[in-house]
C-alpha cells in the first residue's frame, strides 16, 4: 500500500485570508442562512473577491475592510455572480461575526448602499442577536407582471404586485396561504429572464407570516432567508393596510428548504398633514451563531 502526502504549495508565501461562517437569522448551528465572513480583506481586489464568494458558493460572502467614512467597519457583499450594494442576511451575520470577537454593544458597517446601524442584544447562553435600521426602500409597481406570475404559477395575487429597492430590488407576490406558498415550484428559467431581481412569495396574516425567495438573477435559486427583503415587506403589508405601521412582525423563511430562519420586522412612518404616509425608518433584527472559522490561502 503506497501513502501519498499532499504537499500545500499554495500556503508558501501566501497571506491566510481567516474567516468564520455565521448561520443567520437563527440561534441554533445548521439552521437559518449561512454566510462566509472574510475578517482578513485588504488588499484584495473586487474580482478576488468574486471568485472567493465562488469558491464559498454561500447566498452572500462578504469582505471586512478598514472603515472611510468613520463607521466601524466597510463591507463588500458578494453573491456568487455578483456584488450587492446592501444585504439583509450577510451584513447581521458579519454584525454578530464582529461582535462575537470584540463585545461592543452597537455599531456602524459601512456598504456602498449606506451605512448600517446595528444594536446588540446578548442572551445569559452568550446567543447573539441584533437589530438593523435598513435604508428606506422606494417602491413602484412591477412591469414584467405576466413573465413574474407564469414563473411561480401564481394566477391571483393577493396585493398589488409591486418591486421594493433598498439596494437589491425585490419584487412581492402574496399569494393565498400557507399551504400554497409550499407547493409553488418556481420555473427558474423564466425567472431567470427578469433582470436584476428577488422574487419574493408570502402568505400569512397578522404579525405572523411565511416567505420563499427565488432569485436565479442573483445566482440563488431559492434563499433560506433574506433579511433585505424582510423589511420592505413590512413596508409593503403596512402600506395596503394588513397590518399597522410600528407594530413588529415574525417573518419565517427557509422551511421548504429544512432551513427555518426567522426574521423581525417593523416599518415606521409618519403622517403628514393631508393624512398621507411617509416611511421614516425600516429595522429588521434576528440571531445568529458562529458555526465554522477557518483560513483562506489567497
Amino acid at each position: 500500500m503506497t501513502t501519498v502526502v499532499a504537499v500545500d504549495q499554495n500556503r508558501v508565501g501566501t497571506p491566510a485570508r481567516r474567516y468564520v461562517v455565521a448561520d443567520v437569522f437563527a440561534s441554533t448551528p445548521l439552521l437559518g442562512n449561512p454566510v462566509a465572513v472574510f475578517l482578513d480583506s485588504e488588499g484584495l481586489s473586487g474580482e478576488r473577491m468574486q471568485q472567493i464568494a465562488r469558491e464559498m458558493n454561500l447566498s452572500e460572502t462578504t469582505f471586512v475592510l478598514p472603515p472611510e467614512k468613520g463607521g466601524y467597519a466597510r463591507v463588500r457583499i458578494f453573491t456568487p455572480v455578483n456584488e450587492l450594494p446592501f444585504a439583509g442576511h450577510p451584513l447581521l451575520g458579519t454584525a454578530i461575526a464582529l461582535a462575537d470577537a470584540d463585545p461592543v454593544d452597537e455599531m456602524a458597517l459601512e456598504t456602498r448602499e449606506a451605512i448600517i446601524p446595528f444594536a446588540f442584544n446578548r442572551s445569559a447562553d452568550g446567543v447573539l442577536s441584533a437589530t438593523m435600521v435598513q435604508p428606506v426602500p422606494q417602491w413602484q409597481p412591477y412591469d414584467l407582471l405576466d413573465t413574474l406570475l407564469l414563473g411561480v404559477d401564481v394566477r391571483e395575487p393577493t396585493l398589488p404586485v409591486e418591486v421594493y429597492r433598498n439596494g437589491p430590488r425585490h419584487v412581492f407576490v402574496g399569494v393565498e396561504d400557507i399551504a400554497a406558498l409550499g407547493r409553488i415550484q418556481p420555473d427558474l428559467r423564466v425567472l431567470a429572464t427578469l433582470p436584476d431581481v428577488a422574487v419574493n412569495c408570502f402568505a400569512g396574516s397578522g404579525y405572523h407570516w411565511r416567505s420563499r425567495m427565488f432569485s436565479p438573477a442573483y445566482g440563488v435559486a431559492e434563499d433560506a432567508a433574506t433579511g433585505s427583503a424582510a423589511g420592505p415587506l413590512a413596508v409593503h403589508l403596512a402600506r395596503h393596510g394588513l397590518i399597522e405601521f410600528g407594530r413588529q412582525i415574525e417573518i419565517m423563511q427557509g422551511v421548504e428548504m429544512g432551513r427555518p430562519s426567522r426574521m423581525l420586522a417593523t416599518a415606521f412612518a409618519d403622517v403628514d398633514s393631508l393624512g398621507r404616509e411617509r416611511i421614516k425608518r425600516v429595522e429588521v433584527a434576528g440571531s445568529a451563531v458562529v458555526v465554522a472559522r477557518g483560513s483562506l490561502y489567497v
